[in-house]
């Protein structure tokens, strides 16, 4: 049996005949067992007994005769008998013995007169007893086939030593199933134990299977660090079985996307770098065209003109040598990675630095720099490579302020693990057109401008694990260096 659900199904019937079971035995315990049949047996002599005594009571007239009317006595038991089956009984005096016996119920052929000879000793000694005490009696005599109850009650007959008696006998078959009774609770026990086996082999087996799936999956995980999906064995539990071709059709759609993810990747990849090789190579031409043609247009007319005027040709010249080599320096800062050398930073030295740096140009254009600074004393950070971002932030602010406008340089420190540094400007902020790709290389508004700065400036937060973002202001610009703040 191969089906989870058909397993658990048996076990179900099967428990269900154990309940079933159970009932039956615990019924035919109540209603055949020996204890049960010998309280009901005693109950009924007893109140027989009693039921004797109280009719004997009302019956006699005072004052009492000297001795006991033995018709009146007879005519008592067969009145009280005849209402309790199986039930004998008789009066008992010290002095005459049985003086009266009657057994109305009785089964046989005839009618019975006589008391069972074996069983006077035992009446003669609980009448005894009951008339002496002037207490009721009653004794339970447990044979192998079955039980004798006797009850004795004293008769209000003072001086007289009278006293009223009953018997009965169990079902001989009460003490009989007991036999069957052992022989059903085997049985149970045999079924109880025989189910649990079977449930427990059926537990052990599936958590077998689970656990075995679990191993190979934590296998494949630490062999191929999660980065492959496991093919699953088959367990031959057709549930489980279910699940585990699931499992392994899903793999393999998983790998085919996976493989075809993995290509696109790749295709996209290399169209981002041809574009972006596209972009460079154009801005690229196009910053050196300008200088070279500059320098031609210079070179052609100090060639014609007279020797006091190529000097200033000449110097015309270098200044476009310098820019192209400036635009060389910043290419190759760009392309090459960044080397960081962390160092303990006196902030607000290193920020009067930035500011001190960039004020000749900021006073050739009629815009105030000033400083505001939040920040712990010091920080660890690369001061070299992280002035040349700000710098080129307070260089692009100072361009786009307008004549008599204000560029803030700020620190402060908005959470215990961030160090942020922030260049406003209040110009006219950047077009929408070019926001988008405004720290690409060559992505700049301004015609004498390479748009490399902000690539420069973003390539230094990435590589001390932050990001330079751009926030519009109104009016204005935001530029905000975000570090991992680390005390020195």
């Amino acid at each position: 049996m191969k089906s989870l659900r058909g397993q658990l199904l048996f076990f179900w019937v099967l428990l269900f005949g154990m309940c079933a079971a159970l009932a039956v035995v615990m019924v035919t315990l109540y209603r055949s067992s020996a204890g049960a049949q010998v309280a009901v047996g005693r109950g009924a002599t007893e109140q027989s007994c009693r039921a004797i005594a109280a009719r004997y009571a009302r019956s006699t007239t005072a004052p009492a005769p000297a001795q006991p009317q033995v018709d009146l006595l007879q005519v008592l038991l067969q009145l009280v008998l005849i209402e309790a089956p199986h039930v004998e009984g008789g009066v008992w005096q010290a002095a005459g013995g049985q003086l009266a016996y009657a057994y109305p119920t009785y089964e046989g052929s005839g009618v019975k007169r006589d008391v069972p000879s074996a069983e006077q000793p035992l009446i003669a000694e609980l009448a005894q007893l009951a008339a002496r005490t002037q207490q009721p009696q009653t004794d339970v005599v447990r044979g192998n086939r079955e039980a004798l109850i006797v009850s004795a009650c004293p008769l209000a007959a003072p001086g007289k030593d009278l006293a009223a008696w009953t018997m009965t006998r169990t079902n001989g078959g009460a003490l009989a199933a007991q036999d069957s009774l052992r022989t059903g609770l085997g049985v149970l026990l045999l079924l109880v134990l025989a189910s649990g086996l079977w449930l427990g082999f059926i537990l052990l087996r599936g958590l077998r299977h689970v656990q075995r799936l679990e191993n190979r999956l934590a296998q494949a995980q630490a062999d191929t660090d999660g980065s492959a999906v496991p093919e699953l064995p088959r367990t031959g539990v057709r549930e489980l079985d279910r699940i585990v071709d699931g499992f392994n059709h899903y793999r393999l759609r998983f790998e085919e996307a996976r493989a075809h993810l993995r290509a696109t990747a790749q295709q996209r990849s290399r169209d981002q770098r041809l574009a972006a090789l596209g972009r460079m190579t154009g801005g690229i031409a196009h910053e050196i065209r300008n200088p070279i043609a500059t320098m031609r247009l210079k070179a052609e007319n100090a060639l014609a003109a007279a020797p006091e005027r190529q000097g200033a040709a000449l110097q015309a010249i270098v200044g476009q040598i310098d820019r192209l080599d400036g635009l060389v320096q910043s290419l190759l800062a760009l392309v090459q990675p960044v080397t960081l050398a962390p160092a303990d930073v006196v902030l607000h030295r290193w920020l009067d630095e930035r500011v001190a740096a960039v004020a000749p140009k900021a006073h050739a254009a009629g815009v105030q720099v000033t400083l505001q600074h939040e920040t712990p004393a010091s920080a660890l950070f690369d001061p070299v490579h992280l002035a040349r971002a700000v710098d080129n932030l307070l260089d692009n602010a100072v361009r786009h302020a307008p004549r008599g406008g204000h560029v803030v340089l700020s620190a402060l420190q908005p959470d215990v693990h961030t160090l942020s540094i922030r260049v406003d400007d209040d110009g006219p902020g950047v077009p929408e057109t070019l926001q988008a790709s405004l720290f690409e290389p060559f992505a700049t508004g301004r015609a004498d401008g390479t748009g490399l700065g902000l690539a420069l400036a973003r390539e230094v937060a990435l590589a001390h694990g932050g990001e330079l973002h751009h926030v519009p202001l109104a009016p204005g610009t935001r530029f905000e260096l975000e570090l991992p703040w680390r005390i020195s």
